[in-house]
């Protein structure tokens, strides 16, 4: 498998697209990413975090999405309404996860009682895969879509202020490659040279190798954090590490 996928994404870092802007509405470009939901005061249904279906029955998301509940409600539909189509399922958190450490575990997932329906799971990485391509050389020029539910690019308000909408629909857009550290990639979605990225509630979102017609359905880490503004980085959190599969390995078939 390892060789299989290495082969993938050397192919991936030669063929990097030329990123977005800020994001596009998705569609049904990504159908196995859903929306954490709650609602607000007024019963109104919006999304607090972002997921994707990792087998037919777990969704992968963050441990701070914490809803305070066991019980999450999920949908599918690209636009967060009280009328879209809800799936209850079992929200669990690393045991370990503490927002302070270098490996904060921040990964969380929700078990559904039975499968999705027309929805295929994205493939997670191998172990270490990050490593091998840092090794060859091969993360320099590697892009990264992140898809999510969260908020849109800032507009100012011509007083020096400024505000982030929330639509509550599924989008995407593109990132290149920043940092890498143990635990950690860091995404660059600085516009002024053509990237996108994420914002406030696309947390536990998937960011999938490549872009374009190079986007691979795997898995590259999932959306944690980034700059106040939304304007510089995008966190995610390895998937290729022995602390995420050893959490994940308790739910699903690790490649």
């Amino acid at each position: 498998m390892m060789k299989c996928s290495f082969a993938a994404l050397a192919l991936l870092a030669a063929a990097h697209a030329q990123a977005i802007t800020y994001g596009q509405a998705d569609g049904s470009k990504h159908p196995q990413v859903g929306a954490l939901v709650d609602y607000d005061s007024k019963g109104t249904a919006y999304a607090f975090c972002t997921g994707t279906m990792i087998s037919p029955t777990v969704m992968l998301t963050a441990a701070h999405c914490n809803p305070g509940v066991a019980t999450v409600k999920v949908t599918f539909d690209s636009k967060v309404l009280n009328s879209a189509l809800m799936y209850m399922g079992q929200y669990h958190a690393h045991p370990e996860y503490r927002a302070q450490q270098n490996d904060p575990h921040d990964i969380a997932v929700i078990v559904f009682d039975r499968p999705i329906p027309d929805v295929a799971p994205a493939q997670l990485p191998t172990l270490g895969l990050f490593d091998t391509l840092k090794a060859n050389g091969l993360l320099a020029n590697t892009s990264y879509t992140a898809v999510g539910y969260g908020g849109q690019e800032r507009t100012f308000d011509g007083k020096g202020g400024w505000t982030i909408a929330y639509q509550d629909t599924r989008e995407w857009s593109v990132s290149g490659f920043g940092t890498l550290n143990d635990s950690w990639l860091r995404l660059s979605q600085n516009n002024a040279v053509g990237n996108g990225g994420t914002c406030y509630g696309d947390s536990g979102g998937p960011n999938f190798f490549g872009s374009g017609t190079a986007e691979l359905k795997m898995l590259a880490g999932t959306t944690i954090t980034g700059d106040t503004p939304c304007v510089q980085s995008n966190v995610i959190y390895r998937l290729d590490t022995p602390s995420a599969r050893s959490f994940l390995g308790n739910f699903v078939v690790l490649p």
